[in-house]
């Protein structure tokens, strides 16, 4: 298997568009044309990781977070990052990152916090923004549905827990072609007039350019008549962080207890009892104080996440319980998930999960 038939699998699990402008996602070190003699899962691709992927005969190394994030302008191995690539260069070994192509799926890291938690009837808390686009077509009624079914498995006409969504009208056409035209329906140079079905489906927009393959080979006029719109719409089932609820509530200090016992936390900083219950807690997995006032606007009881600064914890204001649990162990269950899934689509492969420990935060 080559290393190329592992990676399309990896962006079935989590498609490189949904990730971060600022992100660098995907393969950063190697060739996807190498046959591959199996992948390490790891959290973060350190030298001592590479190590591993070299004693564990795996030349693929598949991280939660890019060893390569901000340019480099020389690789001399004067530092941790440099290290680790110059010993994958050598050793033939790829690299791939998954980051917040994975952050932002609906079953990723932050649907993996809440399973960890128990949280039900989980929801994204940060829904994608300018990430639908609408295509609007035209064809006859004999020919309306191969090509709104062909659309339908090329991405186009998913809307939440639904696909295979379409509108469709019934109008009236005119056309006239010249005398370089090849009408499919009526003839060259003479005016014609019919009924159209007008399809209308909505898609994710990285998907645009499979669609209408899909669209032209599908579609029995010489030239398709479309048109594509970005939507302003929020994409409700990806984005960042998670919000979801106990079947019960606790108290605040059982409740953090409970999140240091799942999380296998050594320390949680914490913002102020409030004196409430907990039920509705929203997370987001590595860094995310950027998200304190969604986590307040969608009524959250509680907001776990990572790296918060002294003076965010102010922004609480009172209206929920803030907890800094740590940037590794907010997301020290990613990947396992990794694993799994790849152990569920590539049988009698080595799929192995790292077994160093590459949080580089210790407690006393």
């Amino acid at each position: 298997m080559k290393i190329k038939e592992i990676l399309a699998v990896l962006e079935e699990m989590a498609p490189l568009a949904y990730a971060e402008d600022f992100d660098n996602v995907g393969l950063l070190v190697g060739d996807a044309e190498t046959e591959s003699t199996g992948v390490l899962v790891c959290h973060d691709a350190l030298e001592n990781v590479i190590e591993e992927a070299i004693s564990k005969n795996c030349n693929l190394v598949v991280c939660f977070h890019p060893i390569l994030f901000s340019g480099i302008k020389k690789i001399t191995g004067k530092n941790y990052v440099e290290r680790a690539i110059l010993k994958a260069i050598k050793n033939d070994i790829a690299i791939y990152a998954v980051h917040t192509a994975l952050d932002n799926h609906s079953a990723g890291v932050n649907k993996i916090f809440c399973d960890a938690l128990g949280l039900t009837n989980t929801k994204v808390l940060i829904p994608k923004q300018n990430f639908i686009q609408k295509l609007v077509t035209y064809t006859t009624p004999d020919n309306s549905e191969k090509v709104r079914n062909a659309m339908f498995q090329a991405g186009a006409g998913t809307i939440g827990n639904y696909d295979n969504c379409s509108f469709n009208t019934e109008g009236f056409f005119t056309f006239q072609g010249n005398e370089n035209s090849n009408p499919v329906i009526g003839e060259r140079g003479k005016l014609h007039t019919g009924t159209e079905i007008k399809i209308e489906v909505i898609f994710e927009k990285h998907l645009q350019s499979k669609i209408l393959k899909a669209l032209f080979s599908n579609h029995i006029y010489e030239e398709v008549a479309y048109e594509v719109y970005n939507l302003e719409n929020s994409h409700q089932n990806i984005g960042l962080g998670m919000i979801g609820e106990f079947e019960t509530d606790m108290d605040e200090k059982d409740f953090l207890l409970f999140v240091k016992e799942k999380m296998i936390a050594d320390g949680i900083r914490h913002s102020s009892f409030l004196g409430k219950k907990i039920k509705k807690v929203a997370v987001l997995g590595g860094s995310g104080s950027f998200a304190i006032k969604n986590a307040i606007m969608a009524g959250a009881d509680a907001f776990l996440t990572a790296d918060l600064k002294y003076h965010q914890f102010y922004e609480a204001e009172n209206r929920l319980l803030l907890a800094d649990i740590g940037h590794f162990e907010s997301e020290r269950y990613t990947k396992n998930y990794i694993v799994d899934y790849l152990r569920k689509k590539i049988l009698n492969f080595a799929i192995i999960l790292s077994e160093e420990n590459t949080n580089p935060v210790k407690y006393l």
